[in-house]
Parts: structure tokens; C-alpha cells; sequence
């Protein structure tokens, strides 16, 4: 699937492809509803529209959210595109499936940056300032039967998001795994990283991880 990717949007990589694959893998019933939260290009919410899926896809970024409707057009897919804070603009709503591609890389200061390209990956100290929010927020709008999908590195402690989304009465596994080598940003903070015990000084490649939390009917 060919996407234009606008400066300073999130353009997918291995995450997104991993995290697509896990897609594929869902049985969905016909017009399955389906959430892309985090959406960026729009990648993911245009491979669930093409499975048939009713989509509502969701970034906080207006630069992203222009490019995700930009990339429906141009696909001719029907994609409803909403700005804002994380799920909060699709909260009318429950859905058969979410999906989520989150920043979650671990930085050297707190909270979320307001603007830049950094926005679209870091996620405070432990990489976790948007993780822990949906696993706090999303199972509410799943419907029975349905699914969450969340891709993430192993250095932003995906054991936890399987207890956060256990103690929600999820059904949690990792269900793909992914090595990688580590890109500019990690290379950038390696020294960040190894003083926080995340990486070792010879450390070269990332694990990433989906995992796949569904709501029992």
C-alpha cells in the first residue's frame, strides 16, 4: 500500500508492520467496527478498511490527522479521521477491535513533548505515559468479543502491560515478536538507556512486541 508521508508525521516502519501482521491474523466479523488510535499516515486504519472493517482513526497530531484523511482519499477508502487526546474523541463508541501504535520509547525527561517529531515516540522516563492509558481507558470500549492490539518495545516493560490489562479482566498474550537494530533515536540515547538498565553497553537491537488483550463475552 503506497502512503504519503508528511513532514513530521510518523512514517510506518517495523512496528507498524508488525503490528499489521497481528491484524491479519483477526478474524473480524463482517462491518467489524474498528479503532486506529495513534493513527499517524494512517497505514494501519486504511489495512483494517480494506478487510471490510467500519474505521474511526484517531491521532492528537492536526499535521497527522490532515495526512490520514489525505491517504483515505487518495485511497478511496471510507475512513472517519478525529483529532485529539488519545481515545477520547471515539468514546461514543464501542468497537470489535483497537488497535494502537503508540510512542513508547523511554526519554531523558517527563511528560510528552507538546510539538516536534519527537511527539511521535517518546513517552516520558519509562516509555510508558500513553501505555499505561490504554490499558487504563480501552477496555471500556471494547465490545464482547473484542480485541485490543498494541505494539511496543520490550524496553517500555510489556510484561506490565499484560498485568494492567489482566487486572482489567482482559485476556492478555504477546502474540509477535520482532528484532531490530536499533535506529537514531536509540543510537542517540544509548546513554540514557544503559544508565537505566534497559540496554547493555553492546546492546545493538530492539525487541518489539504486540500484544493481543481481548474482552471475554
Amino acid at each position: 500500500m503506497k502512503l504519503l508521508a508528511l513532514p513530521g508525521v510518523y512514517a510506518p516502519q517495523a512496528d507498524t508492520a508488525l503490528l499489521a501482521a497481528a491484524l491479519r491474523r483477526e478474524a473480524l466479523p463482517a462491518g467489524a467496527r474498528v479503532l486506529d488510535v495513534c493513527t499517524g499516515t494512517g497505514a494501519l486504519a486504511l489495512a483494517a478498511a480494506r478487510l471490510g472493517a467500519e474505521v474511526t482513526a484517531v491521532d492528537v497530531s492536526r499535521r497527522a490527522a490532515f495526512n490520514a484523511r489525505l491517504n483515505a482519499r487518495l485511497a478511496g477508502l471510507p475512513v472517519r479521521v478525529l483529532r485529539g487526546d488519545l481515545l477520547a474523541p471515539a468514546a461514543d463508541r464501542t468497537y470489535d477491535l483497537i488497535l494502537n501504535n503508540p510512542p513508547y520509547v523511554p526519554a531523558p525527561r517527563p511528560g510528552l513533548p507538546a510539538r516536534g517529531r519527537a511527539r511521535a515516540w517518546d513517552a516520558g522516563l519509562d516509555g510508558r505515559l500513553i501505555l499505561d492509558r490504554m490499558c487504563r481507558e480501552a477496555p471500556t470500549l471494547l465490545r464482547p468479543g473484542g480485541v485490543l492490539l498494541v505494539v511496543q518495545s520490550a524496553l517500555s516493560a510489556p510484561e506490565r502491560t499484560l498485568g494492567m490489562l489482566r487486572d482489567a479482566g482482559l485476556k492478555a498474550a504477546t502474540v509477535e515478536r520482532s528484532f531490530i537494530g536499533f535506529g537514531p533515536v536509540l543510537r542517540g540515547r544509548r546513554g540514557y538507556l544503559t544508565a537505566q538498565g534497559l540496554v547493555g553497553p553492546t546492546d545493538n537491537e530492539e525487541e518489539l512486541v504486540v500484544i493481543r488483550a481481548e474482552r471475554t463475552p
